[in-house]
């Protein structure tokens, strides 16, 4: 088990059951990170002692070391403060829980500490895959995902050589509009589309969860956490969502990693690997599970899944693109500035009038992922 954590993004849903399940299993917390959310995070600071609190916000810092200043508690701002928690010497595993591109660079600075990564922020691969695996490998980081799928990916392949898998089987639950026509589609609201049938999430990313461009961007991150191609993942639609995904190996035998949905179990592991301790989650019951279904996802009805298969297949700053795009789109939808469907159309339209590099570096994946955001608020906000 790690001996002390930061948490970036502590305020957020992964965040806040990160917080639960260090106190549970007695973890220090030594720094947390938000955007400017300074009202929760303060109560976190306090109530975990915490050495660092950084956030992103330089105003919200501001204020927040006015109210923390009857404390030892440390207040650093802007992405400087992001990177510093995510290094404090303190602490041997950082959980990255921040939403978007903005996790990129602290999980590069953390990486190059040689300690755990508890990855909870996918657009950290989506975006730099290559750059960060490699990072990972060069300075002996040690990267644990904390998405439910990759968890169970990473412990059905545990112990077993790349040679025996076959594919990966990804599976989702289909998102909240699974079984609605398409004509219908156009008229989803925002609040509709934040209820996930049986996830409780952050806003965009149970919107990602009903466009299925979540599960896409999972793709992405599986094809470079576990060093597959494109053709190695199938996407499987399991509404129940108790298989959290499976592994097939060369023979034919499939392996499968079972639970309640509940984000608590793959923080827990992330933190305790590889031991296991009592959570505070549920324990399944198969008997009142009844059955397990499946089916192939429709693709004309979630083209975002399919888009971001195709930007996998792509590679280079396709990806980049795919994501920056997405969360410019996702945030004018949650604004009610685009409809539903539109969320697609920006993704898409961005990737057909952007240039794709084939090879990039830091810098030219930072510089795709700028160009995008500012191509969709151009042409759509």
């Amino acid at each position: 088990m790690v001996n002390g954590i930061s948490i970036l993004g502590s305020t957020g849903s992964i965040g806040r059951q990160t917080v639960a399940a260090a106190k549970h299993l007695g973890v220090p917390v030594k720094a947390i990170s938000v955007q400017s959310n300074i009202e929760l995070a303060e109560r976190q600071a306090r109530e975990l002692n915490t050495e660092l609190v950084a956030v992103y916000d330089e105003d919200a810092a501001k204020a927040l070391r006015r109210r923390l200043c009857d404390t030892n508690i440390r207040v650093a701002g802007g992405e400087a403060g992001l990177i510093e928690a995510a290094v404090i010497p303190s602490a041997d595993c950082v959980v990255t829980a921040v939403s978007g591109a903005v996790g990129l660079k602290p999980t590069l600075a953390a990486i190059d500490t040689g300690r755990r990564i508890a990855l909870a922020n996918k657009e950290t691969l989506v975006c730099a895959g290559t750059i960060v695996m490699a990072r990972a490998a060069e300075k002996g980081a040690e990267i644990v995902p904390v998405d439910s799928e990759h968890s169970a990916i990473f412990q059905c392949l545990t112990g077993r050589e790349r040679t025996e898998l076959y594919r990966i089987l990804l599976t989702g639950s289909g998102g909240p509009f699974r079984g609605k026509p398409v004509s219908e589609l156009r008229d989803i609201t925002p609040a509709q589309a934040v209820k996930h049938p049986n996830w409780s999430m952050g806003a965009k990313i149970s919107v990602d969860s009903a466009t299925m461009m979540n599960k896409g961007l999972e793709f992405i991150e599986a094809m470079y956490l576990f060093a597959c191609t494109p053709d190695e993942i199938q996407v499987i639609i399991h509404p129940e969502s108790i298989i959290h995904s499976m592994v097939e190996l060369v023979d034919g035998t499939v392996i499968a990693q079972l639970g309640v949905p509940d984000m608590g179990l793959p923080i827990q592991l992330a933190l305790t690997w590889p031991e296991r301790g009592p959570s505070m989650s549920e324990r399944l019951d198969f008997a009142a599970l009844g059955k397990l279904t499946f089916e192939a996802p429709d693709l004309a009805k979630v083209p975002c899944l399919g888009l971001a298969m195709d930007c996998a297949r792509r590679g280079g700053t396709a990806t980049a693109i795919l994501n920056a795009a997405n969360e410019v789109a996702v945030a004018l939808f949650l604004q009610e500035k685009i409809g539903f469907t539109q969320i697609y159309d920006c993704v898409s339209k961005a990737l057909d009038s952007m240039e794709i590099c084939s090879d990039p570096n830091l810098e030219e994946i930072l510089d795709a992922d700028r160009r995008a955001r500012n191509f969709v608020r151009e042409h759509f906000d």
